[in-house]
């Protein structure tokens, strides 16, 4: 541990980073997007948080035109369905029962095709996500903002103000009946940060729909003083980091933030890995890498380096014998019942998970001070 702490770089550290890179960039299909884990039956689909994430370790890497790609492919994929959002308020104002096809996909085939299965759908992170990508992108390279990006981005921000408050999945496509503060956040992130490159009205559209989403999740922060997994719920999930890692909903010393991550310091995490949620049953509701990353994130900034420094020794110890991380461990499940059904149906955990690694990147290289 005192290497790390010392700054000093050791081996597996080192060759993990490596790998990670390699992973990502072999990963990127032609078309700029991202498949979530190329080798796994399930996640051929490039989803639209995954992916920001996924560049967002690239961006912070020196890859400009591959995070370029991938902003562009999500560009093309919001014109192809833009006319979704010009029809959604008649529908909505037809007091039909709501359809998850009214709504544009959280996820995408790697050709920008929807997918026309029946898994959970209606997700809308992603969207607030890209738009926090794309600041992130266009703040470090200093580039020109292209018209069709323009474009898209008043085609997101029409229809975030359109869905924020609708019951919608969480970012683990689950609890599909209601309204997350995790989900919210994202949005929060994304339009505040894209508002300074629109002009006029939509600039204060970003402005004002940020400050307003913001306001509803700090109304809702739970009586007991911390932010529930959904409006009503009692539980707690490791996605809640987001309020304040990355997207600064409220401050990291927020009372109710500070509480929330207490209660997933003693009631999802272990000496390494994260769990979601108390009663996850996915893969029996293992220990996941890329909430490892992000509560050592969260860990870091507050000072507590050797926190951080001890969630990241974890992430890379799960390597598996081909340098790859998975989507979760499974030494330490919720339901151990849940394993074999799971497997039976899809196969063994995700591995690689391009986002575990995007992961990985971001916390070694805020930890080193490597990365831009």
């Amino acid at each position: 541990m005192e290497e790390y702490v010392n700054g000093t770089q050791n081996t597996s550290w080192h060759e993990l980073t490596q790998m990670s890179l390699a992973v990502i960039l072999e990963g990127q299909h032609p078309s700029g997007a991202f498949p979530a884990a190329p080798t796994f039956s399930q996640y051929n689909y490039c989803w639209l948080r995954d992916g920001t994430y996924i560049a967002l370790s690239l961006l912070k890497r020196g890859y400009g035109e591959e995070v370029r790609s991938y902003i562009q492919w999500v560009a093309d994929v919001i014109g192809r369905y833009s006319w979704k959002v010009e029809q959604l308020p008649a529908l909505l104002r037809s007091g039909r029962e709501r359809s998850m096809r009214w709504f544009l996909g959280a996820r995408y085939t790697v050709e920008g095709e929807e997918d026309s299965s029946d898994w959970p759908n209606f997700q809308i992170d992603g969207y607030g996500s890209w738009l926090w990508l794309v600041a992130q992108f266009l703040q470090a390279t200093g580039q020109k903002v292209p018209s069709d990006w323009l474009e898209r981005f008043a085609t997101v921000v029409d229809y975030l103000d359109l869905v924020w408050k609708l019951p919608n999945s969480d970012c683990w496509e689950e609890f599909e009946g209601h309204v997350h503060p995790a989900t919210l956040a994202c949005l929060v992130g994304g339009l505040r940060d894209i508002g300074p490159y629109l002009d006029g009205d939509y600039s204060r559209r970003c402005t004002s729909l940020a400050e307003e989403i913001s306001a509803f999740v700090i109304e809702h922060v739970h009586p007991d003083g911390y932010f529930p997994k959904f409006l009503g719920s009692e539980m707690v999930d490791a996605s809640l980091i987001w309020l304040g890692v990355p997207y600064g909903v409220v401050e990291l010393d927020d009372p109710a933030l500070r509480r929330t991550i207490e209660r997933i310091e003693t009631e999802l995490a272990s000496k390494g890995g994260v769990k979601r949620y108390v009663k996850d049953t996915y893969y029996g509701g293992g220990e996941w890498v890329i909430l490892a990353a992000f509560l050592a994130l969260y860990q870091l900034r507050i000072g507590n380096r050797m926190r951080a420094v001890q969630l990241l020794e974890w992430i890379t110890e799960q390597r598996s014998d081909d340098g790859y991380l998975p989507e979760q461990v499974l030494q330490s499940v919720n339901d151990p019942s849940m394993i074999s059904v799971w497997e039976q149906k899809w196969g063994r955990v995700a591995t690689p998970l391009l986002w575990s690694h995007a992961m990985f990147l971001l916390l070694e290289g805020e930890l080193t001070g490597t990365t831009n």
